[in-house]
């Protein structure tokens, strides 16, 4: 009878194969397999040399031309192994329970010099404050700043596609969630934060995409009191040219800021309410919701935009309101589910930190655009894997199946701290 490691080593056996059918060239499977072999190995570094070297010690230097030719230079398509990947794990995490929403957020990858493909100076999430780095949307696609997308010289050093133009980053996650939405991904709420949120063009994208929100907005964007609406356009006089079709503000009937909305919301309106439990037990905070109609440049428009839920946190010793978020869920959803969905860029936050710190997502030492993206995928199709295992088991167990082989007495991979 075959024993629970036999049955992990045929899974991620068939994994490989799955993957290599879509990497074209036969000869790329091996380094397939061996690359995700090293990124699910523990380990310091997950760049190629310190991975080739627990992969196939005896044969080091083999090893590592092989990895980085597959992952640097080979003209496999990064996105059709993310589908492999995503069917993969969603056969059983769906038996836990239908996907709770799509996550939208970016990560950070501090950078040392400017070669790097994308890097500049811009804010980096895990050092919390603008500084030298690459940022991706969604944990592989590359954000390109304008400075890089403007240089010639830069781009063709590293590799950047001649038609790729700039694009900001809520372009970046709509294209991503339309591919996603035509690959028939299971639908299910937008989550985002107010990077994204904030911008109204993101979210009318999201409506005309059937997709409902709960997305993160800013104290200072605008909307109308409940029940208000902007003024309808003005009577045309007979005679006096086209009649006005755009909607009216004036000097005493105009939207605010959703600050003075939460200012404005009673005592009575505010309940206390727990998301999940934490490493200090229930977090808990006030939430209070009323329905508003967002305001952003609604006076150009023919008609009033459609009333959405304001959803506002209030957490107690706080001198006002810390978090808006705007949601097209059904007005009849329970405030308990909304400020669960709200709350949940938690685990688009775990993944990152796991795929950083335990796949070395952020270890790539190269600098061009097609090994940036093609490591990327792996990280993500190496943590597919592991999420499925997870889901099979209860509780997890480790993947005791891939086990490193002996170092060389005194190796040390370059980016091992004290390598020559």
């Amino acid at each position: 009878m075959a024993t629970i490691a036999d049955a992990r080593i045929q899974r991620f056996r068939e994994y490989v194969a799955r993957l290599a059918q879509v990497l074209g060239h036969a000869d790329r499977r091996e380094p397939a397999r061996a690359y995700l072999t090293g990124l699910c190995l523990p380990g310091e570094r997950k760049s190629i040399e310190p991975m080739a070297a627990r992969v196939d010690p005896r044969h080091v230097r083999a090893r590592h031309q092989s990895m980085h030719h597959f992952v640097a230079n080979a003209p496999w398509d990064e996105a059709a192994v993310l589908r492999v990947a995503r069917d993969w794990v969603l056969e059983p995490m769906a038996r836990h329970g239908p996907v709770a929403a799509w996550i939208v957020d970016d990560t950070g990858y501090p950078k040392k010099g400017r070669h790097s493909v994308g890097v500049a100076r811009q804010y980096c999430a895990p050092l919390g404050k603008p500084d030298n780095c690459q940022v991706a949307v969604r944990a592989y696609r590359l954000y390109l700043p304008e400075s890089w997308a403007q240089d010639r010289r830069r781009r063709r050093a590293a590799g950047v596609p001649d038609d790729l133009a700039f694009q900001p980053k809520w372009q970046l996650a709509l294209a991503q969630i339309r591919a996603l939405q035509a690959e028939g991904t299971p639908p299910a709420p937008v989550v985002a934060d107010a990077g994204y949120g904030d911008t109204t063009d993101f979210r009318d994208g999201l409506t005309a995409a059937g997709l409902p929100y709960v997305v993160g907005v800013k104290g200072e964007t605008t909307g109308w009191r409940p029940g208000q609406v902007p003024l309808p356009p003005k009577r045309r006089r007979v005679g006096r040219g086209r009649p006005a079709i755009r909607v009216r503000r004036t000097a005493s009937h105009r939207p605010v800021s959703l600050k003075r909305l939460a200012a404005a919301v009673s005592v009575a309106g505010w309940h206390t309410m727990s998301w999940r439990e934490g490493t200090r037990g229930p977090m808990r905070s006030r939430f209070a919701r009323i329905r508003i109609r967002p305001a952003h440049r609604d006076e150009k428009r023919s008609e009033p935009r459609p009333e959405e839920d304001l959803l506002i946190e209030w957490p107690r010793g706080e001198p006002e309101p810390t978090k808006y978020w705007l949601s097209t869920l059904p007005p009849t959803t329970p405030l308990a589910e909304l400020v669960r969905l709200a709350k949940l860029r938690w685990r688009i936050e775990r993944d990152y930190q796991e795929l950083k710190d335990e796949l070395g997502l952020d270890h790539f030492e190269g600098r061009g655009w097609r090994g940036f993206h093609h490591h990327g995928a792996l990280c993500i199709a190496a943590y597919a894997f592991l999420a499925a295992e997870r889901a099979r088991l209860s509780p997890p167990e480790p993947l005791a199946f891939l086990r490193p082989a002996r170092l060389p007495k005194g190796f040390k991979p370059r980016g091992a701290p004290g390598a020559a």
